[in-house]
């Protein structure tokens, strides 16, 4: 299912747009990518990981508390920081991307959101996600983590996935295995006829899926559902147990 082990996307895009409502307090004066674990802004973790994964440019989407983010993300020398500006309007994940595509370029990129952490297992994750991206077969491939595991989430999970990867999405009133972790790769033409203005990313997900497209790995190590105060202080306490900085 491999490509070759040194492809790496040259762009990620950031997800980092969202209201941040499920963590107030802590998102009355700030975005929710710069509430802070273990005195960083989770963003900072997201692209000092997508830096360390060697992938040279981020675009970042704005929109609530957009000044203060942008002024953040500014500061940092690597990756390259991109803005795409959604001051006016926000696109939600399908819409915020594709707004975001002429910043990206023309190759398969990774999507990553904004609030999205783990403690690693064995080697790089994201590594792995590149080295089994293969676009002759692929539209997406996810990170996905044990539903069952993971840190901050209780839910009956996403999908379920076969023996060569391809995925499914849970059947109402179904348990499945796997729940997105909020990375991915996306090649372009998944975006091809997309809507305009603002829409989820899911449907192109359903799209893929019809096609036989969507394809995911499994995560090696620890996933933090990072969505409440309450969450936030039990994935500081899982890290500080695992004494990861």
């Amino acid at each position: 299912m491999s490509t070759s082990s040194s492809w790496r996307p040259q762009a990620a895009m950031v997800l980092a747009g969202g209201m941040g409502k499920r963590m107030l307090p802590l998102t009355k004066d700030i975005p929710k990518p710069m509430v802070r674990l273990r005195g960083r802004p989770l963003i900072d973790h997201v692209l000092d990981r997508i830096a360390a994964a060697g992938v040279g440019r981020a675009v970042v989407n704005v929109h609530y508390c957009a000044d203060k983010l942008e002024a953040h993300v500014r500061q940092r020398k690597r990756p390259q920081i991109l803005i795409s500006d959604e001051r006016q309007q926000l696109l939600d994940t399908g819409g915020g991307v594709t707004k975001a595509l002429p910043l990206l370029g023309p190759e398969p990129f990774l999507i990553h959101n904004s609030d999205s952490v783990w403690i690693e297992g064995v080697g790089s994750n994201l590594e792995r996600l590149f080295s089994v991206w293969n676009p002759d077969i692929m539209d997406s491939l996810m990170l996905l983590a044990s539903a069952a595991t993971s840190l901050g989430y209780e839910g009956p999970g996403d999908f379920a996935m076969d023996k060569d990867g391809r995925l499914e999405r849970r059947g109402e009133r179904q348990m499945v295995p796997f729940v997105f972790t909020g990375v991915s790769i996306a090649h372009p033409r998944m975006f091809e006829g997309a809507p305009q203005g603002p829409f989820s990313i899911n449907q192109l997900w359903d799209a893929a899926i019809d096609n036989g497209r969507l394809f995911g790995i499994r995560l090696d190590g620890l996933w933090m559902h990072v969505g409440t105060p309450e969450a936030l202080i039990e994935a500081e306490r899982w890290i500080e147990s695992e004494d990861v900085a």
